[in-house]
């Protein structure tokens, strides 16, 4: 897969390029579909299946107040959408000057002009431009005019539910992981490097702890977590707690994981955690002995839901 920053990197234009273009944000079920389409389309033209999207989260720009924590870092949306199959993705880069590009301009002076787009799948709610003015209406009548074809992806329903990257952040932010994963196509993961911390756990479970510090923007809620965690390639099971440890005084955010059946050290390496299942709140316990208690009672109970998770 080619991967293309900025438009001023398109050094020649795609053969017969079909387009889809968005936030993708979490690559989920949704957006996967979409890419199947894309991709059979450019097929069946012997052309080129594109992604067109945006870094930073438009409203980063536009609106910081209103911006969504991501589901996904930058590396990771590349990574899933490389996986998809996708021949190229260009990356725009989203400045003011840009927010202010007309949808109009947007269509002809980079899809047409810029990239010679024969083909574009849009979402049947997906808006662009300054003020988000284009629709995909508008890209069918502008297509009449510079020779493209639009295909309107309606929304895609799991369950009932309208599949967005908004509700899929909703359910991690209320610790419902396992929900989320059943639209995202996975486990909800996230990245991150091992670095020094109070170094409790090794004393309370025998068991090496993962103190995590990590670029990931949405951590699910706070609470205790059956993990799956992938350290230099080989799964293990893992318990994660987020949250800021009330049965000790220091009361500062800690994101944690005490890794099963793992012998070596830890500190320095990246690490990444899966998510399986929200198992309890954060509790406060009136000492260590009784937090130590628990969390054996936690180990068990990670051990009887991981066993019936793929290897």
């Amino acid at each position: 897969m080619k991967i293309i920053d900025g438009l001023e990197n398109i050094k020649q234009k795609m053969p017969c390029p079909v387009l889809t273009l968005g936030n993708f944000d979490g690559v989920h079920l949704g957006h996967q579909a979409i890419f199947r389409m894309l991709i059979e389309r450019a097929q069946e033209k012997k052309g080129t299946s594109v992604v067109y999207t945006f870094v930073p989260h438009p409203l980063r720009v536009i609106a910081p107040e209103r911006a969504p924590k991501l589901l996904t870092t930058y590396k990771d949306k590349i990574k899933l959408i490389e996986e998809c199959g996708i021949d190229v993705i260009i990356c725009a880069n989203f400045t003011k000057e840009f927010a202010n590009i007309s949808a109009g301009d947007f269509v002809r002076e980079i899809l047409c002009k810029a990239l010679g787009v024969k083909e574009i799948f849009i979402g049947s709610n997906y808006l662009f431009g300054k003020g988000r003015k284009g629709s995909p209406e508008l890209l069918k009548k502008i297509g009449k005019e510079c020779g493209f074809t639009v295909a309107i992806i309606e929304e895609i329903k799991i369950n009932n539910a309208t599949l967005s990257s908004s509700m899929i952040r909703n359910l991690i932010a209320k610790g419902r992981v396992d929900e989320a994963a059943k639209f995202l196509g996975r486990q909800y993961s996230v990245e991150g490097i091992v670095v020094e911390g109070a170094k409790r756990g090794k004393s309370l479970l025998d068991t090496p702890t993962a103190n995590l510090l990590t670029a990931n923007e949405l951590l699910p809620k706070d609470g205790v977590y059956a993990v799956k965690v992938d350290i230099d390639g080989k799964m293990y099971g893992g318990a994660t707690n987020i949250g800021h440890n009330p049965t000790f005084k220091d009361k500062k955010f800690s994101f944690e994981t005490h890794v099963l059946d793992f012998n070596g050290r830890l500190l320095g390496k990246t690490l990444r955690i899966y998510f399986i299942k929200r198992i309890r709140d954060e509790m406060k316990f009136p000492g260590v002995d009784e937090l130590g208690a628990q969390l054996k009672k936690d180990i068990e109970e990670i051990g009887n839901i991981l066993k019936d998770q793929p290897a």
